[in-house]
C-alpha cells in the first residue's frame, strides 16, 4: 500500500514538473499559429489552465489525451478546449494560378489541414469574400462555372458551434480567355 502511494506521488510530481514548462505562441510566415516551448522563437507566453492529474488505483497515470488513432466524439460537450491545427491553408490552386476558361468550369480546391479535421469541425469556402460552399467536413471543394477574371479564395474553419476559428491566407487566381 505504501509503495503504491509513493509511486503515485512520484508520478504526480513528475507530471506537475513536466506541465510547468512555459508555452509560447507565434505565427509563421504562412499565417499558421505555432506553439512552442522555445523562448527564443519570439512568441508571446500563453497562460494555460492547470491540468488535473489523478493516478489510477495501480499507481499509473491516466493518459492526458486519447490514444493515437482514436476519434474525438462528435457530441463533444460545449466548453471543451479548441485544439488548433498546425496547418490550415489552400494547397491548390497555387497563388496567382492562371486557368484557361475551358478549365474554369470544374476547378478543384484542395486544402492542407494537419492534423486531420476533427469530426465536429467543418470548412466552408469563400470566393471574393462571399460564402461559395456551405460548411462541410471535407478538405476538397469544386467550383463550377467561373467567368473570366480574377478571383480570391479563402477557407474558414468552423468549430462544433459554427464559430469561425481559422481563416486561410487568401489565394488569388485568374480565369483567362481561350485564344
Amino acid at each position: 500500500m505504501l509503495r503504491g502511494l509513493m509511486v503515485g506521488l512520484v508520478g504526480v510530481l513528475l507530471a506537475d514538473m513536466a506541465l510547468a514548462t512555459t508555452i509560447y505562441r507565434t505565427t509563421d510566415a504562412q499565417g499558421n499559429v505555432v506553439f512552442t516551448d522555445d523562448p527564443d522563437s519570439g512568441g508571446e507566453p500563453v497562460d494555460l489552465a492547470p491540468l488535473t492529474v489523478v493516478p489510477s488505483r495501480d499507481g499509473r497515470l491516466a493518459p492526458l489525451s486519447p490514444p493515437a488513432g482514436s476519434e474525438v466524439p462528435t457530441n463533444q460537450a460545449p466548453g471543451q478546449p479548441f485544439m488548433p491545427y498546425d496547418t490550415f491553408r489552400i494547397r491548390s490552386p497555387a497563388q496567382l494560378t492562371k486557368l484557361p476558361a475551358s478549365q474554369a468550369g470544374n476547378l478543384q480546391v484542395e486544402l492542407a489541414i494537419e492534423p486531420s479535421l476533427r469530426p465536429d469541425h467543418r470548412v466552408r469556402l469563400l470566393v471574393d469574400g462571399q460564402v461559395s460552399q456551405s460548411a462541410m467536413h471535407t478538405s476538397a471543394f469544386v467550383l463550377n462555372d467561373l467567368d473570366r477574371g480574377g478571383y480570391e479564395l479563402q477557407a474558414e474553419l468552423l468549430d462544433g458551434r459554427g464559430e469561425v476559428r481559422h481563416r486561410t491566407p487568401p489565394v488569388s487566381f485568374t480565369v483567362e480567355r481561350d485564344d
